[in-house]
Order: structure tokens, then sequence, then C-alpha cells
């Protein structure tokens, strides 16, 4: 987390009990490390926490992130945010008033995975996919395939093709390069692109018909690992009437989840064992997702399973190193628990009324939802009017619950939810016009 927030050249403090972590922190990241119990009130003085905009708890002990909010607030911080497991916390905000007790923001990392299993799973063919105001408005990711209509055609020929306009191409990345691409009106799209759309509900469907993609049903899953994720992955796609099939390494925990999810079917068994996939029926899966503890395991699981032609792969990996290698390893999508988390906590550091924020998978570029107030620059401005960077790009513009793909003839109003794709150096101008 402090490795994700020191790129944003933030002012950042890091307490930690372990030695060896803090040495690490301080010898690769350019910020000021304190060991100590977090809990400590003679620490957190050490860290000037009463002068602090932002605190974060986020180690492994859900009691010590809640004690440290809880100090932090009294002691000055303006804002805090603690990392919990429990997911019953999160469930019953609305009878358990945690800002009134100091604690402004709950996250489960565990819990922000499970929903984005969910949503990969409802729209299987996109390796990536983010909703904004509850579906008004959603960035999907696709590789584009040989037989795609629109090889070789501009981002312009392309529009064309549908009268009216349902998505618009927001980032791209061409095969064997690093390079974060903005697409504009004269940008041709190739074979295996890696391209992010926003899209509207209606677009949806265009998407599948312009990529080549088919919109594969996903009924029966497969999930390897009951960790928090895999538990809470298993809940809800039961509750959505998928049929799970969970396996589960420790017979106690194995026969825990059998209790906790009866419309699940849980084996107590070894999951790298092939014979044993093989025997459960791995070939008859639609989707198949790694989630135990061991990156390497999930990932090679999942390899394992799409070499059975499974139609969707997931894998959970904790390191940053495998997230970023994500479409040349193989796996249809990899997921990560800190970047998710991540992503929830950086709308509290931008500037601008940001309402959500998301990084896309393996590129160098960000999406944020900012909330156009009275006092935004770009309010009452028609969008072809607004100085906006070429490193930056308008996806679409939420207006009364409503998605809108927003072109240059779209007048922007107070109260609009504006979704911006844009590379990092940019960040700090879009800011600007929304504060």
């Amino acid at each position: 987390m402090a490795k994700l927030l020191s790129y944003e050249s933030q002012n950042i403090t890091l307490i930690d009990s372990n030695k060896e972590s803090l040495t690490y922190a301080d010898s690769h990241l350019d910020i000021k490390v304190l060991k100590g119990d977090a809990t400590s009130i003679s620490v957190l003085r050490e860290a000037k926490v009463e002068s602090s905009d932002l605190v974060i708890g986020v180690t492994s002990s859900e009691t010590t992130n809640i004690t440290l909010c809880l100090l932090a607030k009294q002691m000055g911080c303006k804002k805090t945010i603690a990392r919990i497991s429990n997911i019953e916390f999160i469930d019953n905000k609305e009878l358990i008033n945690f800002s009134e007790m100091g604690i402004d923001e709950l996250i489960s990392p565990e819990e922000l995975a499970a929903t984005e299993i969910q949503l990969l799973l409802n729209k299987s063919a996109f390796f990536d996919t983010y909703e904004f105001e509850e579906g008004a408005l959603i960035m999907v990711g696709v590789v584009l395939p040989k037989g795609a209509p629109f090889i070789g055609k501009t981002v312009k020929d392309a529009a064309h093709i549908f009268p009216e306009l349902h998505f618009m191409p927001i980032a791209m990345q061409r095969i064997g390069t690093q390079y974060t691409l903005m697409p504009r009106g004269d940008t041709v799209f190739k074979e295996n692109d890696q391209v992010y759309f926003v899209t509207d509900r209606k677009g949806v469907d265009e998407l599948y018909k312009l990529t080549g993609k088919k919109k594969e049903e996903i009924k029966n899953v497969m999930i390897l690992g009951g960790s928090k994720v895999g538990y809470n992955a298993a809940r809800d796609l039961c509750s959505k009437k998928f049929n799970v099939k969970l396996i589960e390494k420790n017979k106690e925990r194995a026969f825990d989840i059998s209790d906790s999810l009866p419309n699940a079917l849980v084996i107590n068994g070894d999951g790298r064992n092939v014979e044993l996939l093989e025997e459960e029926s791995l070939e008859s899966m639609d989707a198949f997702i790694a989630v135990t503890g061991n990156s390497e395991t999930n990932i090679m699981s999942c390899l394992m399973a799409r070499s059975k032609n499974i139609k969707k792969t997931i894998a959970l990996v904790e390191n940053m190193d495998y997230y970023q290698l994500s479409q040349s390893i193989g796996v249809d999508t990899l997921i990560n628990k800190k970047l998710l988390a991540a992503n929830n906590i950086f709308r509290y550091i931008r500037r601008g009324e940001v309402v959500a924020l998301t990084r896309l998978n393996n590129l160098n570029a960000e999406i944020l939802e900012f909330e156009v107030k009275e006092t935004s620059r770009v309010n009452g401005k028609f969008i072809r009017e607004i100085e906006f960077p070429r490193s930056a790009i308008i996806g679409g513009i939420v207006r009364d619950g409503v998605g809108n793909i927003a072109l240059g003839d779209f007048r922007i109003q107070e109260g609009d939810r504006v979704v911006v794709c844009c590379l990092p150096d940019s960040i700090s101008k879009i800011e600007r016009l929304f504060i």
C-alpha cells in the first residue's frame, strides 16, 4: 500500500513493528518509517498523526486497525480508513454509525475481490470490468481477436458501424509494447490490441459484436481454495444461482464452509492434484477460479484449466510482478487484493469530488469518476470547450442515473458524474478542473 501511495507524491509515514519490512521500505521508497506499535499514542505523536490528512490501518489484525483509527481521529486526523475481515461490519453500516466512532471508511480486500470475481463472470468475454453508478456506465477490457470486424479500421470508422454510439475506447496497449495509448478518431485498431471501452447498458451487446467475442453463459463454477476470498465468492455466486463446486485442502475448513454454504458442493482435497480435478468434472466447468494463498499454485492451476478449454479462468495473485504480466501469462484475469483495496482508498487522496477510481489492468492509466460541483471549471461548458490534456479522455457521463457516451457537443452541468481516463502526468490538471 505504501509503495502504491508513494507514486502519488504524498508525504507518507509507515508504521510497522517488523524491522525487516521497514528496512525494505526505507531503502526502496521515498517515505518516512517508524518502528513501533501503531496503537501506541507516543508512536502516533511521533508520526504527527494530529496533522495528518489520512490514516490507513491495513495490518492483518482487524482490532489493531480499528483501534488505530479511533485513536487517530481523537488526536486530530481528518480521515481514517480501517481494513477489516469481518464483513458484518460493512453489512451493518446503517445499524452502527462507524463515522461517529471515528472510522470514515471500512474496506475488506477479500470482499472486494469476491465482488470483482462476480463482475468478471457476468461479463465473461472481457478480461477486466468495472461498473460506475450501479452499471449506468461500464468499463470493460478486451483483447481484439483476429476476426474482429473493425481490425484495420480507425476509431471513427468503428463508431459508424452502429448508428447510435453506445461505447467509447478510452485506452489501449499494443502487443509487445508497454506504452498506453489514448485512442483518438484516427487511431487504428490492430489484432491483439488490449483495448478498454466505456459503455452504457445498451453498448455491452454492441461490443460483443464489434470485438467478435461471444457472450458465453457461465453457470458451472469451480473454486480452488476456501480462503476468505473463496468463501465470499462462493457465497455471492450461490446467491446468484450459479452451480458452485469448491475444493479446500484443510478438512476442518472444508466442513465449516459446507455447513455455511449448503448450496455449494464442497470437496476436501488438494486442488493441485490433476486427477482430483478431473474426477470432479473440471472439463464440464464454465469457469475456474483459483484463490489459494499461493500465487504460483493459482496461476498453474488456471493454466491447466485453460488446457481443458474452460471458458473463463481467474487467479488471485499476491505478487505485483505477476499482475503486471497478466496478458502474457495466459490466464484470462489476474486479481490482486492490494490493488483492489488501493483503488478504493485512492479516491480519498484525490483532489476534486472523486467518487470512484480504478486502475487499468497492466496499463499505466487510471479511470476517475468526478462529481461536478457548482464551482467546478467544467460546469456549464461543452466538452469541446474544455482544455483537456492529450493524455486524458472523457469516457462518459452519468446524469440522473442514466449513462451517456458524451461527445464534443455535450454540455456538462452541476451534479453530473464524469468518468475520465488519464495517464499519471495529467491527473493533477484533471483534478483542478473539478475542484
